[in-house]
């Protein structure tokens, strides 16, 4: 394996410490991700320099300049604030001509628009729940087409931001409330989408061209109280708390009946290439009751913690941490507009 010059791309708030001696897991959770690929990718061998940013490009165009990096591993999740930023980021390095790793700008801001994304794929005959688009500053409006329940979330924020039990609301007074709380507390558009009951699984997707998936995981609840919906709020990513009150589990899928799986691994196949995507990326995805598969979303550049649902998936078909690192990396390398491998 050839050493590389790496520049770890990431927020400049969510640098790592040198070490980690005497830090809890909930002080060390912020930067988790950041620690993991940083150290990992150095005990592999590759010289892996930090280049954290903030308001501006500076630094990263600093880094360029000094640290001639054969790649960027992006891991930056946010710029100025907004996640619908980062796409521009990237296509600065694309200017550029630097190699970098995960989704492109275009994958990006097709995977971050909800309402478009959902758009693409009921055009393609990928089934998608069906909303309805509620835009900043203006009045709820009464619905006419689409029945309760419904699930209510920001129109371009991923990682379950600001989605609560709350977030299904069952009558207009209910959506009015939540819509207002999405225009208001995340500052984004909302998008008012049809509930589906069921199982939630999450499948990891890699490749450019020629796709690999991972095995099919499940999100599980032990304690869910009564009539509570299974949904993944930001308390079930985040809060380690409420998850270990709540019973709150991920692991590889059971009891799938029939051609099940490979129909959700076709499916997550054709989701990746009908929103451009490429690196790496979770599909995330409801059976309903009838066996119908929904998508639910697409999400570039997925969590990529040691042992978090990514990486796990990964590790249980026999991808090792390090190696999928690499292999992340060697897909980076490859990458072009029009990706070949």
């Amino acid at each position: 394996m050839r050493r590389l010059r790496i520049a770890v791309l990431m927020d400049k708030d969510l640098i790592p410490p040198e070490t980690i001696e005497r830090v809890s897991d909930k002080e060390m959770a912020p930067w988790k991700t950041e620690y993991d690929v940083l150290v990992t990718l150095k005990e592999m061998g590759h010289h892996a320099d930090v280049v954290g940013i903030g308001g501006d490009l500076s630094a990263l165009s600093t880094a360029c300049e000094t640290l001639r990096p054969d790649i960027v591993f992006n891991l930056l999740e946010e710029f100025r604030g907004l996640r619908i930023h980062v796409p521009y980021v990237l296509g600065y390095l694309e200017l550029t001509g630097l190699a970098y790793t995960g989704c492109g700008p275009n994958g990006m801001i097709l995977a971050h628009s909800k309402a478009l994304a959902n758009r693409l794929l009921r055009a393609h005959r990928v089934r998608a729940p069906d909303f309805v688009m509620f835009e900043r500053g203006r009045r709820v409006r009464h619905l006419r087409r689409l029945g309760f329940p419904l699930l209510v979330k920001s129109a371009t924020e991923h990682g379950s931001q600001g989605i609560s039990q709350a977030s299904v609301v069952r009558d207009e007074a209910q959506l009015k409330d939540r819509v207002e709380f999405v225009h208001d507390q995340l500052q984004t558009s909302a998008v008012a989408e049809q509930y589906i009951e069921g199982r939630e699984f999450y499948v990891g997707v890699i490749g450019n061209r020629r796709l690999q998936t991972f095995p099919i995981w499940e999100l599980t609840f032990r304690n869910l109280p009564d009539n509570a919906p299974n949904i993944a709020t930001a308390k079930v990513k985040w809060d380690q708390a409420y998850q270990e009150k709540s019973g709150v589990a991920t692991q590889r899928a059971k009891d799938l009946p029939g051609d099940l799986e490979a129909r959700i691994r076709r499916t997550c196949k054709r989701v990746y290439r009908t929103l451009g995507q490429n690196g790496y990326a979770r599909i995330d995805l409801r059976l309903s009751p009838d066996g119908a598969v929904y998508v639910l979303e697409c999400n570039p550049n997925p969590q990529l913690a040691y042992g978090e649902d990514f990486a796990e998936s990964a590790e249980s078909m026999g991808i090792s941490y390090d190696k999928l690192l690499q292999r992340i990396v060697n897909l980076g390398l490859r990458y072009t507009t029009h990706p070949k491998e």
